[in-house]
C-alpha cells in the first residue's frame, strides 16, 4: 500500500488523556515525521499536530483511537500528491 502524508491535528480538553494520546502516537512512532504540542493554558486545552508518512489505513486508525478518547478531538488532512 502506498504512503501518503498527512497532518492530524488534535486537540485535548482534558488533560488527564496526555498519557493516552501519548501511548497511542508512540504505536505509530515509525510513521510519525515530527509533531508539535502547544499548551493552550488560557483555554486549559492542548493543540497537538503530528506529521505522518504512513499507509491510509494507519492514518485513519490512528485519528480514529485518538478521536474516540473523551475530551479529545481528532482530524486528519491528507496530501494530494
Amino acid at each position: 500500500m502506498e504512503n501518503r502524508v498527512a497532518i492530524l491535528g488534535i486537540i485535548a480538553e482534558d488533560t488527564q488523556m496526555a498519557d493516552r494520546i501519548n501511548d497511542i502516537l508512540h504505536d505509530y512512532n515509525e510513521y510519525i515525521v515530527g509533531r508539535m504540542g502547544v499548551p493552550y493554558r488560557d483555554k486549559g486545552i492542548f493543540v497537538i499536530s503530528v506529521i505522518m508518512d504512513a499507509p491510509n489505513d494507519a492514518i485513519s486508525a490512528a485519528s480514529g483511537k485518538l478521536g474516540m478518547l473523551e475530551g479529545v478531538t481528532a482530524k486528519a488532512v491528507y496530501s494530494k500528491k
